[in-house]
């Protein structure tokens, strides 16, 4: 069996690379594109990216770009770049896969835990009211 490659709505990544923030932005729902036309990219994360870039293309292992922004829109450029997303207490590193195209960064680094109940201790039930100390 083949496999195919990534398109994102039709079109091959490789298209997508070629596009601007305002075109690839016709391409995506109707949130993130208001998202990303109306803030655009941060400067900074923008400039850490075009490090990241260059450094890539010097055969060197770029570091995660930390970030605290959670509303960053991924785009294509930022395909294959590995971002340290704060998720309250701590970076979340999050690698960015093709199939992230359109969403927010926030959305890959949860920020709430799984609740996990233990058992029930001494006072926590009724049936534990009973049990007295003897001395």
């Amino acid at each position: 069996m083949v496999k195919k490659d990534f398109a994102f709505r039709g079109h091959p990544i490789e298209e997508l690379l070629k596009l601007s923030d305002k075109d690839f932005s016709k391409l995506i729902c109707s949130r993130s594109r208001r998202t990303l036309l109306r803030s655009g990219m941060d400067k900074k994360i923008e400039k850490k990216i075009e490090k990241a870039h260059a450094l890539l293309q010097q055969g060197r292992e770029a570091k995660p770009i930390r970030t605290h922004l959670r509303n960053i829109i991924v785009v294509p450029r930022m395909v294959g770049l590995r971002f340290a997303v704060h998720r309250g207490n701590t970076f979340e590193i999050i690698g960015i896969m093709p199939e992230m195209l359109g969403h927010f960064l926030g959305e890959f680094a949860l920020t709430r835990k799984k609740m996990m109940h233990g058992r029930a201790g001494i006072g926590a039930t009724k049936s534990s009211t009973a049990i007295t100390a003897r001395g």
